[in-house]
Formats: structure tokens, sequence, C-alpha cells
């Protein structure tokens, strides 16, 4: 890959789209805009900032939350109308706490009640999507662990947890591990089912206590698998 000076198109506004990317991960993490004055804060600092439409003011994300953005690399598509800006994420990327602004599931309005996958046909392109039932239950749960970790909910099992700290958390993910070795020895498949799913749980609680997201094992079984 070339690094070269490259002149923005930027559109009527002084604008361009920014697309931010988790450099460890490839997940998507949000889309923002950048004028001049941001790529060059952006540049000088190595953290993102934005231009914000509706503030008019530049922006620099997570000055507030915290959740700052470590710049590794801006990338120019072929056009030089769009960024990807790939960073190291502190935190969560979208203000409602989700690590990515990309976390909800779209469906059709018009046979929401029916939806089922299916692929669609218009002109020569072909769509495929998905229905919401189908969305990664992994995903889901992962979400809900870390709205507990953020608000810790009394009578909460995971805020419990995750509040005990990691050898608590790490315990359990050793008690589980030998659950699963023995339903598996001496017990049916459904139990060992159950087992599996309480080791996956307890595992996904041990990520989210590291500030980990189950993105980063799909890269590595990726990486393995090419």
């Amino acid at each position: 890959m070339t690094r070269d000076t490259i002149m923005i198109r930027y559109d009527s506004r002084g604008l361009v789209p920014a697309v931010v990317q988790d450099d460890a991960t490839g997940q998507v993490l949000m889309v923002a805009w950048m004028n001049e004055e941001a790529l060059q804060c952006t540049a000088a600092t190595g953290e993102a900032h934005f231009w914000s439409r509706s503030r008019r003011e530049l922006w620099h994300k997570g000055a507030t939350s915290g959740n700052t953005m470590v710049v590794r690399d801006i990338l120019v598509d072929c056009d030089a109308d769009t960024l990807l800006v790939k960073v190291d994420p502190e935190g969560p990327a979208c203000h409602t706490g989700e690590r990515s602004c990309f976390f909800r599931l779209w469906q059709s309005g018009s046979d929401a009640d029916g939806y089922r996958a299916k692929v669609q046909t218009c002109g020569s392109a072909r769509l495929t999507a998905q229905a919401p039932g189908e969305a990664s239950i992994v995903r889901e749960l992962y979400d809900v662990i870390l709205e507990r970790r953020e608000r810790r909910p009394r009578g909460s099992y995971t805020a419990e947890l995750l509040s005990a700290g990691e050898d608590k958390i790490l315990k359990k993910v050793g008690e589980e591990a030998m659950e699963v070795v023995l339903a598996a020895k001496g017990e049916g498949n459904d139990r060992l089912v159950s087992e599996i799913a309480d080791l996956a749980y307890h595992l996904l609680v041990l990520l989210a206590a590291r500030q980990l997201d189950p993105a980063n094992i799909e890269a590595e079984l990726a990486k393995r698998r090419r």
C-alpha cells in the first residue's frame, strides 16, 4: 500500500464521509464526517476528530466520554471522496454504549410479522436479508453483559460476577469447563449442550471484563483459517 499526498474531494459543504473501522477486528464502528480542520487535527494529535453537522463545530471523539480513538491509518478510496479511518477504540464507539453504531438488524416494515430470510432480485443485483429472529444470540447476550457491566443493577448475577473481579470470573470459567468435560464423559447430549452454553456465557463475561469483544475471537479464527 502506497502513501501518497492525495487531494481530498470534499463536498459542497467542505465535508467528506469517514468510515471508522476497528484496526484489530475489522468491525465497522461508526460513520462520521470530516472537514479539512478535522483531518488536520486528527493527523496532528493521533486521535480521531470529526465535524459535527448538528452542532456545526469540531468534535474530538471521546473528549467528554473518554471513549477516544487512536488512529492507526487513514485510507482514501479510489474517487478520493470517502475516508476509511482505522482506529484502536478506547471504549464504545456509539453514544448508546454499544461497541459499534451498527448493532440493529434491518427489517422490512411492510412484512415485519411474517419476515423470513430471503433473496430479492433487483435488476442484476441480489440482496440477502436476514430475519430479525436470526440475529446472533451471542451478540445479543454479549450486549446484555455490557449493559450489566455499565449499570451494575442490583440482583443481577452478571453484575455481581463483574464486580467480584477477574479472579472470580476465571474460577467460574474453570468450573464450567470441568462441567463440560464431565457432561461429555458421562451424560447425554442435552446436558452437554447446556454445560457448553454455561461455559460460553462465562467466557463472554471474561471478554467484557477485559474490554474485549467476540469480534476479536472471530478475527483470530478467520486469520487462522486463511
